[in-house]
């Protein structure tokens, strides 16, 4: 049940993000051009998640990173040189933290070889994040497509308006209002991201985490706080421990759960 309501509201989020203004996005923009061009990024995402169970959520993020910063315009993909001097990649919240890059390369070199100069970026990173909730036992939607690639990058864009972990609540939840969401999108967003700080195994540890901030929210509202957590295993149990402190440092409140599991947490975001 966790699990399809969790993908449930982070398919509302993304088609959220991805709602045009622009009335000539429609899914059927490649029908004519790349018939298959759905199938084509499915089938490179399956092939990825043999090898990394977390490349659906770092593809969702990438997307959610993305489309903060300009619209969704794949302006993340943009590499720093020649007329990009500051790139996206390099801002404070992607340096060392998005990722999924590669596996956008291979959906990309995959597209061409089928339907060259053709599929846009944009379109490849709205397309991988339906793909990705999709793929992780959520619904399936049909992506509206027809974006144009953007030309340049927005770094200080990137710095000031991606959500901080390190941000208060009011600010946080300012940055979402601007783009559309609301504080419940807020929760399904930042608790994916602790849900998938595990491997696929620890699920129902993932889904405790996510619910002790959705209760702690719940009580506490928009107070300024933060949340840290840790994991721990031996041969055949995980624990978790979710803390919870406000901008002074002041220890709120902190939970621990075991679980039974016979595979290593791994450490690391979405």
């Amino acid at each position: 049940m966790f699990c399809s309501t969790l993908y449930s509201i982070l398919a509302v989020i993304i088609l959220t993000l991805l709602n045009p203004s622009n009335a000539q996005l429609t899914s059927t923009f490649y029908t004519n051009t790349c018939p298959n061009v759905s199938s084509i990024v499915r089938n490179v995402i399956q092939q990825a998640l043999q090898n990394d169970s977390r490349i659906a959520a770092s593809l969702i993020r990438l997307h959610f990173h993305d489309c903060f910063v300009n619209g969704c315009d794949a302006s993340i993909l943009l590499d720093q040189g020649g007329n990009i001097t500051l790139s996206e990649k390099n801002a404070v919240p992607n340096n060392n933290s998005a990722r999924g890059f590669n596996v956008v390369d291979n959906i990309k070199t995959s597209i061409e070889n089928s339907c060259p100069g053709v599929v846009s970026c944009a379109d490849i990173l709205a397309l991988a994040s339906e793909a990705s909730v999709s793929l992780s036992g959520g619904p399936a939607w049909n992506v509206l497509l027809g974006r144009r690639d953007g030309l340049i990058a927005n770094q200080s864009g990137a710095n000031t308006s991606i959500p901080a972990p390190t941000g208060s609540l009011a600010n946080i939840t300012a940055k979402f209002a601007a783009v559309g969401l609301n504080t419940s999108d807020l929760i399904a967003l930042s608790g994916n991201h602790i849900y998938y700080s595990l491997e696929s195994m620890s699920r129902q540890i993932g889904r405790y985490a996510f619910d002790a901030w959705n209760n702690w929210y719940s009580v506490h509202k928009l107070q300024n706080n933060s949340v840290s957590g840790t994991t721990e295993a031996d041969m055949v149990r995980t624990s978790v421990g979710v803390c919870f402190r406000d901008n002074s440092g002041q220890f709120i409140v902190g939970m621990t759960q075991w679980q039974q599991t016979v595979i290593s947490p791994v450490e690391g975001e979405a």
